[in-house]
């Protein structure tokens, strides 16, 4: 077949990791089963395995991650930038019409089948997550000017 470029099956053919979540809606508080797959420092999450294109797309750059309790839900953690608390976090997803829009999430809170499953994606959510060298040479600048004060 052709490859016109715009084919992302590639991208997800060797992820970093894969698995159905339960992940909390942005907008409507309702918890959707996705299958996320980790790859590229990025976290993709489809509707159904087959789907060619994900619902979802999360850069994991510059956000952190947690483990978090949650009432009817066990196993949760939760990714949420650090830096800018209560902003949206930059991701998009595809409406059911095919647009593409931001997301609404100031943080995206997932839940795990098991326990040993939440540590899993955890662990490796957070070799996955790079920190922009930029904003750290910023951020570390910024505390020796405070310090100095």
């Amino acid at each position: 077949p052709e490859d016109d470029g715009n084919d992302l099956t590639h991208t997800f053919f060797n992820p970093d990791r894969e698995g159905w979540l339960l992940k909390l809606g942005g907008r409507v508080k309702t918890w959707k089963r996705r299958w996320f797959i980790l790859t590229d420092n990025c976290l993709y999450y489809f509707e159904y395995t087959t789907d060619k294109e994900p619902r979802g797309i999360i850069p994991l750059e510059n956000l952190s991650i947690r483990e978090v309790e949650e009432p009817r839900k066990p196993n949760c953690f939760e990714l949420y930038n650090p830096s800018h608390k209560g902003q949206v976090i930059k991701a998009c997803k595809t409406e059911a019409d095919g647009r593409v829009v931001e997301g609404n999430h100031v943080v995206y809170r997932i839940s795990a089948p098991t326990q040993e499953e939440k540590e899993e994606w955890i662990k490796s959510i957070k070799a996955s997550i790079s920190r922009d060298p930029f904003y750290d040479m910023l951020a570390t600048r910024k505390r020796r000017i405070a310090n100095k004060k």
